[in-house]
């Protein structure tokens, strides 16, 4: 995809950082938030789609509530979420609202994508917030999200976002100008790289901690956004969002930050759900044969001769993560046998699988169709 391209985006998300609209003391910064309503409508009055993804409520409350730090127990946090995210809502409702523009807090876990139709719900509530002209602003519902079924972090929210509204562009603007060949903190001689077309396990030994101390996401994370979105067919643009011109920028065109190229097609739906909404119930570790026929044919049958270990606890018809022998994620699928006949299979020929487990219902673990390759 060539930069221009891009100014052809009809849809696009735009997720702001913790560290992007707010101090470092946690206190609100207005004049940020006022710039990226103004530009944000301008956008939409332009006849774009905007949605807005935005992390901060909990650091939000944080400073409301006076405290030092954020707290580290769950029900500190929950609850300063809780503060923090009203108290966000009524700045950009009233913001926005200067401008003319309508905008609708959408609150999401992964509970809500993990059953198929509670995401197909969701996915239709926002197209249609989308088609009356309203600009989602869409976090995790940090309240009521526990550990097992939280995203955890905006970067790879705004992914699933971006791949449940159908959006052509998936921008994170947070306190880096995008992804360098190094830690530049700790590399002064690394440069930053424009466009990456593929995310190869190289790139990703490139990925540091995690960033400014009140924020979650680090590289690591908008490198599996990164990921998520170009399986999706969703181009992907990290960029620095100290100066929120650098929206216009994008949007123009211009070669700022980080362009990572979509794959040609959008998922199906049915596809969406299995690598974005569903649970992850277990892992497939995969050999070099495998792994490389994922790698190189985009999409083919997982059969058990290619299993080298499984780890989990799942059955027939859960969603599973395969691996390859370094532990980078090379799809997701829907499997065909439980944990325990895999334990059994694996390594194994199809022709094998009845002698070992007493019964044969398919010759794939996992079938094409219901493989994502990421």
């Amino acid at each position: 995809m060539e930069r221009a391209k891009i100014a052809e985006a009809k849809r696009v998300v735009v997720k702001v950082g913790t560290s992007t609209i707010t101090y470092s003391n946690g206190k609100i910064n207005y004049e940020k938030i006022e710039k990226l309503a103004r530009i944000m409508t301008d956008l939409q009055n332009q006849g774009k789609e905007m949605i807005l993804v935005s992390s901060g409520a909990g650091a939000a409350g944080v400073g409301r509530l006076g405290l030092d730090a954020k707290p580290s127990t769950i029900p500190g946090k929950q609850a300063c979420a809780a503060v923090g995210q009203g108290i966000l809502m009524h700045i950009y409702e009233r913001l926005f609202g200067e401008y003319g523009q309508v905008v609708a807090q959408v609150l999401l876990t992964k509970a809500d994508m993990v059953n198929r139709h509670s995401y197909a719900n969701a996915r239709n509530a926002l197209q249609e917030m989308i088609s009356w002209g309203v600009i989602p602003i869409i976090n995790e519902n940090d309240v009521v999200a526990i550990d097992e079924f939280k995203i955890g972090d905006n970067d790879n929210l705004s992914a699933l976002v971006a791949s449940l509204a159908d959006a052509d562009l998936d921008i994170l603007l947070s306190d880096i100008d995008g992804l360098y060949t190094a830690n530049p903190k700790t590399h002064p001689e690394a440069k930053l790289v424009s466009v990456v077309e593929e995310v190869t396990p190289a790139i990703e030994a490139t990925a540091g901690g995690v960033g400014s101390k009140n924020a979650t996401g680090g590289m690591l994370t908008k490198l599996q956004a990164a990921k998520n979105a170009m399986s999706a067919g969703i181009a992907l643009v990290i960029a620095n969002g100290e100066n929120l011109e650098v929206l216009r920028r994008i949007m123009k065109g211009e070669p700022v930050g980080t362009l990572f190229v979509p794959r040609e097609n959008h998922l199906r739906f049915r596809n969406q759900w299995l690598a974005f909404g569903s649970k992850i119930n277990g892992q497939l570790i995969v050999d070099d044969g495998l792994a490389k026929a994922l790698r190189q044919k985009g999409s083919c049958s997982i059969l058990p001769v290619g299993i080298t270990r499984v780890e989990g606890n799942f059955d027939s018809g859960d969603t599973v993560s395969v691996l390859d022998q370094e532990g980078h994620e090379l799809a997701r699928g829907m499997t065909n046998y439980s944990a325990e006949d895999l334990e059994l299979i694996k390594g194994c020929k199809t022709g094998q699988i009845e002698e070992k487990i007493g019964y044969k219902h398919y010759d794939e673990v996992i079938h094409r169709d219901n493989l994502v390759v990421l």
